[in-house]
């Protein structure tokens, strides 16, 4: 059996030794900038470098996260950081952007990638699209099953890693919207507010409230001979915003098991039952296995379970005042707690929440007095996330794998600019600039039979919106391609039936979200779509253009099919935009939580006419895996901030289903065509894919787009003020 790397995280100084010290082959950390995990403690440059080095020694290695998307104004700063990263070789970096795979790949070709999670890679073509071009490993997709990840082990050669312990994420790996929806704190800029652990309430006639999109934390100890036989690589564990005992527990657990594979069953039994035992320390939340078996099973969600970590103490009874401290009085259970545990405190309207070690406990019969930080009272919940005992199986190394003194690292990001790219004839991009660089100066694609129509788009989820959407007559529209709309596609067809509009003039928009177990009937579908005279297709995943590699025998403009890269390609700068457009696409959606400013200094304005600007949408927040109707047969819900949402939920054939969370104020900049117009843009998508909605409200979208004027009650999204910074404070 080839040897399984562990991957640990290490979120400060104490949890790299203590990941280290419990025998994590490799660490992954994160700088002050560009990672997933801002809110974490992260690294000075110096510490990166001497932790390199000394790690290097060890025989370990060092994984550096650069895993968030960057806009064009951070192009310079990327580049500086790429440039820094190369002189200290770091064993690779884990990336999110496809404008860092490009810009690494042109100027430093000698840096190791690896896919983040946050890349939605979720099928063998994906992996392949991404080994082609000069991705040596993927972490894939959080949502998978065994069998699925099986199958991809078979369809490449590329190195695969996998989540095998910590927090999970409701929505699918990097296509979560809400908290930037929420405030321009986008989960992929690592600012994520984590709206899937709030309560919320239903606004039916009987209101609910609950916990209803906050999952339960993934353990895979069991599941560890499995995963390792299905030829997975290496093993990943989260949690780089967690203390250094945890990163000692956890690490220490998968460590006794991954020891055990190799020798008999009984001894991997023995071993795993051992993990088990250790793992008990872990006090987060409870523990799910998640898709491993591709069964509808909900038990990952527990409404009634607070979106918090820990184990629950229950509520506040009293608060008093002792000197300068606050305690409050809690009623003792099966749980003990102690002097040097720590807690964490949850408002009773779920608006604060807060991590406290006790400095004081003081047992008053069947209760106890504890010690709480100021401003919180009676009713607050209390929830106990970690022992002081809990050290006893976190090792520690003798010395620091940091030292002390840093003197001898001295290097760091420095002041060089950004090459400037050109994009070229349909969608070649080079960087000009620099030397060893060719430069395409072409300056546009130019206009041809290939061209698709100025004007108004209209996207909509289901065959039968197409009539609504007709009576708005857009130049084109845009359907959702997904298994159940290939099924009404082909009724339509062996009934003769004609649609509301030509083949030519509608536009197959995949869904994001592509796992392995739709890859073969999709492939087997696309043939069949082309000669009904499908000719133009929007692709929201990596794996998407792996479907077209058989037209290539198809000649002639008109003929050809045309690709469209939608807004979850996200294309936030000139680099990602080049990555793209080397993909073979003819256009690019600008994503969802882009703004003016960002668009504007992307594409230059003779770029434009090939950029689509969504103007109206009904943007989905979440998007799960998963049938929620089962366990939430409800639709509408809100917030403690009196925000509304939709839950739409539908089954499909790998028998999990699908769920979105869309807000019931859309997003809306119809009154901004004329501006963009102005400016150079071109093509605009009013999106209705998501609730239902009726043709008088088509209409009113479409009258508001072409007369120039706002629609009441919508939201501009992160339009005019972009993602959220410490200057929006």
């Amino acid at each position: 059996m080839n040897t399984i790397e562990l991957v640990a995280p290490a979120g400060s100084p104490e949890a790299l030794d203590a990941a280290i010290g419990a025998g994590a082959d490799a660490v992954y950390l994160g700088v002050k900038n560009f990672n997933a995990r801002l809110r974490t403690t992260n690294f000075a440059y110096s510490q990166v470098e001497a932790a390199i080095r000394t790690l290097r020694r060890m025989g370990k290695r060092c994984y550096i996260t650069v895993n968030t998307v960057f806009e064009q104004r951070e192009a310079d700063r990327m580049y500086q950081l790429l440039n820094y990263l190369s002189r200290i070789e770091p064993d690779g970096l884990i990336i999110q952007d496809f404008g860092v795979a490009y810009m690494a790949r042109q100027r430093f070709p000698a840096l190791k990638l690896h896919a983040s999670t946050q890349m939605n890679i979720a099928s063998g073509c994906g992996v392949n699209v991404l080994s082609k071009r000069g991705i040596s490993r993927v972490v894939l997709a959080r949502e998978l099953a065994l069998e699925e990840i099986r199958d991809i082990r078979s369809k490449t050669n590329s190195e695969l890693e996998v989540f095998v312990h910590g927090a999970l994420c409701i929505s699918e790996s990097g296509l979560c919207l809400f908290s930037s929806f929420l405030g321009g704190k986008s989960a992929n800029r690592g600012m994520c507010t984590q709206a899937c652990r709030r309560m919320y309430r239903t606004a039916g006639r009987v209101s609910e409230e609950g916990y209803f999109f906050s999952p339960a934390d993934l353990q895979m100890i069991e599941k560890i001979p499995f995963l390792a036989d299905a030829g997975v690589n290496a093993f990943k564990i989260e949690g780089r915003m967690k203390s250094a005992d945890y990163a000692g527990v956890v690490v220490g657990a998968y460590r006794v098991a991954l020891d055990s594979l190799g020798g008999s069953e009984e001894q991997t039994a023995n071993a795993i039952e051992r993990a088990k035992r250790i793992l008990q320390n872990d006090l987060a939340r409870e523990k799910t296995i998640f898709h491993y078996d591709l069964r509808a099973d909900l038990s990952f969600l527990n409404p009634r379970k607070a979106g918090g970590v820990g184990v629950a103490l229950g509520k506040i009874l009293k608060v008093r005042k002792k000197g300068e401290d606050c305690q409050g009085l809690i009623a003792l259970g099966h749980t003990p707690v102690a002097e040097g545990d720590s807690i964490r405190i949850h408002s009773s309207d779920d608006r604060r929440r807060l991590s406290h070690k006790l400095t004081a406990v003081e047992l008053a019969g069947s209760e106890a007095w504890i010690s709480i930080p100021h401003d919180f009272t009676a009713g607050d919940d209390v929830f106990l996330i970690q022992t002081k005992a809990m050290s006893k199986w976190s090792p520690r190394r003798l010395s620091p794998i940091i030292p002390k003194n840093l003197d001898m690292f001295k290097r760091a990001p420095g002041h060089e600019e950004a090459p400037h790219i050109e994009f070229g004839r349909r969608g070649k991009a080079g960087a000009s600039g620099g030397a060893g660089v060719q430069s395409v100066q072409n300056a546009q694609k130019p206009k041809s039979a290939r061209s698709l129509p100025e004007g108004l788009y209209a996207a909509v989820s289901h065959t039968s919106d197409l009539y609504a959407a007709q009576s708005i007559k857009p130049v084109k529209v845009l359907l959702t391609l997904n298994k159940r709309t290939l099924e009404c596609l082909n009724m339509f067809d062996k009934q003769r039936r004609p649609l509301p509009f030509r083949a030519a003039d509608i536009i197959l928009a995949f869904d994001p979200f592509f796992p392995q177990a739709l890859e073969s009937s999709f492939i087997k579908a696309m043939p069949r779509l082309y000669q009904e005279g499908f000719r133009t297709f929007q692709i929201n995943n990596l794996a998407h253009i792996s479907l077209f590699r058989n037209f290539t025998a198809f000649a002639g403009a008109e003929s050809a099919v045309k690709l469209i890269a939608g807004p979850y390609l996200y294309a936030f700068n000139r680099f990602a935009a080049a990555f793209v457009y080397d993909l073979g696409v003819d256009y690019i959606v600008s994503p969802f939580e882009n703004n003016r400013q960002n668009l504007e200094r992307t594409f230059e304005r003779r770029e434009r006419s090939s950029v689509f600007v969504t103007v109206f949408a009904y943007p989905a927040l979440f998007r799960i895996r998963n049938d929620l109707s089962p366990l939430y047969p409800w639709e509408r819900f809100g917030d403690n901030q009196d925000e509304y949402f939709s839950l739409i939920t539908e089954p499909d054939e790998t028998g999990l289903g699908e769920s979105l969370v869309v807000p019931e104020k859309p997003f809306s900049i119809v009154d901004k065509i004329p501006f963009l117009h102005e400016a150079g843009f071109r093509r605009f998508i009013l999106d209705f894919s998501g609730p239902a909605l009726k043709k008088k409200e088509y209409k009113t979208v479409m009258t508001a787009a072409k007369e120039g004027v706002p629609l009441p009650n919508a939201s501009r999204f992160n339009w005019k003020d972009g993602f959220f910074n410490e200057d929006r404070k």
